[in-house]
C-alpha cells in the first residue's frame, strides 16, 4: 500500500498510546546539565554564549517590566529549536508540525500578554484599538477591525510555524522521492536531484532555527505594547 505524503504528520501510536509526549520530552533530556566549575567544556561555554546573546538581542527594545520573562523565552527558544531540528532526522516525528500543539502555545502567552496589558496599563491597552485621529464614522469600524488583528495574532502565530515547517518536510520527501525513483532511469538527474536535496536540508535545517526565533520574538512584541 502506498502511503501518503502526509502520513509523516501523523502523531505515532504504540499499543495505541500516543508517543507526541514522548516527542515532546525528549529534548530536554539531551541539554548539557550547567556545573559549578569554573572551566566547562566547550558544548556548555558554547551554549552559555548563545544563550547571553540571544537574550540581549531579544530584551534590548522591553523596558524593565518585560525582563522578567527572559527564562520562559529562552526555554521556549531552546525548546522549539530543538523539537524542529529532531524533526529533521530521518524516521521522526515533529510535533510541531502540529496546529493544535503549536496553538496551544501561542494562545496561553499571547493571552498573558494582553493581560498583562489590560491590568498595567488599561487605557493605553484599550487606546490600541483606535488609533488617535481617527473620523468619528470610522471609528466603529477601526474598533471592529482592530479587534479581529488583535485576536487573529495567537492563530497567525500558531499557523506560521505549521505550514513553514510542513512546506519544508513535504519538499524534501517529494524531492527525496525523485531522487529515488530517478535512479536507475536517469542517474544523472538523480545527482543533481541529491545535490539540490542535500541543499534544501540545509535550508530547512535554517528555516527550523529561524522560525523557532521569529515565533519568540513576535511574542516578545506583543510584549513590548503591554508593558
Amino acid at each position: 500500500m502506498t502511503l501518503s505524503f502526509f502520513d509523516q504528520f501523523m502523531s505515532p501510536t504504540y499499543l495505541g498510546i500516543p508517543l507526541i509526549a514522548l516527542a515532546l520530552s525528549l529534548p530536554w533530556a539531551l541539554y548539557p546539565t550547567p556545573s559549578a566549575r569554573w572551566l566547562n567544556n566547550r558544548l556548555l561555554t558554547l551554549q552559555g554564549w548563545f544563550i547571553n546573546r540571544f537574550t540581549q538581542q531579544l530584551l534590548l527594545p522591553l523596558n524593565p517590566a518585560g525582563h522578567k520573562w527572559a527564562v520562559l523565552f529562552m526555554s521556549l527558544m531552546l525548546f522549539l529549536i530543538t523539537l524542529n531540528m529532531l524533526g529533521l532526522l530521518p524516521y521522526t516525528f515533529t510535533p510541531t508540525t502540529q496546529l493544535s500543539l503549536n496553538m496551544a502555545l501561542a494562545v496561553p502567552l499571547w493571552l498573558a500578554t494582553v493581560i498583562i496589558g489590560l491590568r498595567n496599563q488599561p487605557t493605553i491597552a484599550l487606546g490600541h484599538l483606535l488609533p488617535e485621529g481617527t473620523p468619528t464614522p470610522l471609528i466603529p469600524v477601526l474598533i471592529i477591525i482592530e479587534t479581529i488583528s488583535l485576536l487573529i495574532r495567537p492563530l497567525a502565530l500558531g499557523v506560521r510555524l505549521t505550514a513553514n515547517l510542513t512546506a519544508g518536510h513535504l519538499l524534501i520527501q517529494l524531492i527525496a522521492t525523485a531522487a529515488f525513483v530517478l535512479l536507475p532511469l536517469m542517474p544523472t538527474v538523480a545527482i543533481l536531484t541529491a545535490i539540490l536535496l542535500f541543499l534544501l536540508t540545509l535550508l530547512e535545517i535554517a528555516v527550523a532555527m529561524i522560525q523557532a526565533y521569529v515565533f519568540v520574538l513576535l511574542l516578545s512584541l506583543y510584549l513590548q505594547e503591554n508593558v
